[in-house]
């Protein structure tokens, strides 16, 4: 019986330090055996966000544990580890620094290949540590750094359908949560305020709604919510906004989704229509139910991480890895950080006023 792959996963691209032990069954089927996370929410709280030298700091403070504790409870020694996969983009220069650099001198130390990992590949990938997926797919990433709509053809074959021009979706969330007074981050927290308020009280707006195609804009809604709380005098007021701001987010994305497929059936010839949707964003249950139902009106199967790997975490790093290390491609120990690096290196780069979405 040959040995199967063990893969080290480090991430530490913005304000999580983490790291995870994966390996394979006899099927082939990814089995996580830690998956450590550590949130800085404490040290960020009181400004409102993250501040990348503290995150930083914190990020060299831990690595060392977070990773040994990621060993220690996958029940595996050093030596059984084969490759080692940090993130290396995008993210905050800082952060992916530490834990780049951590991993090039662990694997090095340990004489085993290095993989440099994109971020966002390890959101595409996350639905496959606990489902048998198959290409292509369309993905729907939506956290607090990027919002895109991504037609997944395989293992670094990327084509963007989609994408924000301005706000990402988790950052139109937490800005909105700070906006009510909520402290950071606020984003799960809007969920909470909706479920008592009243989504048809204030009427929002949703950018380019009826033109772009999939591509997405956030910055109009968040002005408008911050012109309604200047106004708010009370609690239900307040959960009244944030009611009517999930409900229109939701119907942003059931537009933009809708368009997305049709986009997304043009470019393939599919035996089955899988629709996957990845991010910290995902976790939000709305949005995820609102989701499930348009996937069965369009006929799509809706695929989506555990709760628990929706935000940034080091299984979906070692996920990449592990499919990587498989294909045997691994990076050189001088592999940059990049603080933006595009899944669909082609695609335009879209971002403020004035973009042509005609």
């Amino acid at each position: 019986m040959s040995k199967k792959p063990l893969i080290l996963g480090i991430e530490t691209s913005c304000d999580e330090t983490a790291a995870s032990i994966i390996t394979e069954n006899e099927l082939g089927n990814p089995i996580v055996l830690s998956n450590i996370v550590s949130s800085q929410v404490e040290v960020h709280k009181e400004f409102g966000g993250v501040v990348p030298e503290l995150a930083a700091r914190s990020h060299i403070e831990k690595i060392d544990w977070i990773v040994q504790k990621a060993i220690d409870e996958s029940g595996k020694k050093i030596n059984e580890i084969d490759a080692v996969a940090s993130t290396a983009g995008p993210g905050l220069i800082v952060c992916l620094s530490v834990g780049l650099s951590f991993g090039k001198a662990f694997a090095a130390s340990i004489d085993k290949p290095f993989i440099a990992v994109n971020h966002l590949e390890g959101h595409a990938l996350s639905p496959k540590l606990n489902s048998n997926l198959n290409y292509p797919y369309l993905l729907l990433l939506i956290s607090g750094g990027h919002s895109q709509f991504l037609n997944v053809q395989g293992l670094g074959k990327y084509k963007r359908l989609g994408t924000t021009i301005d706000d990402a979706l988790g950052e139109a969330f937490d800005k909105t949560a700070k906006l009510l007074g909520i402290d950071f981050p606020g984003g799960p927290q809007i969920e909470i305020l909706a479920k008592k308020g009243d989504p048809n009280k204030y009427n929002l707006p949703k950018p380019i709604f009826n033109k772009g195609g999939c591509n997405l804009s956030f910055a109009g809604l968040k002005t408008a919510v911050l012109r309604i709380t200047k106004n708010i005098k009370t609690d239900q007021e307040k959960f009244n906004l944030a009611a009517s701001f999930q409900k229109t987010i939701e119907e942003i994305l059931y537009k933009k989704t809708k368009v997305a497929f049709k986009e997304f059936e043009k470019q393939n010839d599919l035996t089955e229509k899988n629709f996957v949707v990845a991010g910290g964003v995902a976790a939000n249950k709305n949005i995820r139910n609102m989701l499930i139902s348009l996937c069965v009106e369009e006929n799509y199967q809706s695929v989506f991480p555990p709760i628990e790997l929706c935000g940034d975490n080091a299984a979906m790093i070692a996920i990449v890895g592990l499919e990587k290390f498989k294909l045997k491609e691994f990076s050189q120990l001088d592999h940059p950080a990049k603080p933006r690096w595009p899944l669909d290196e082609d695609a335009a780069f879209l971002k403020g006023a004035g973009v042509n979405l005609d």
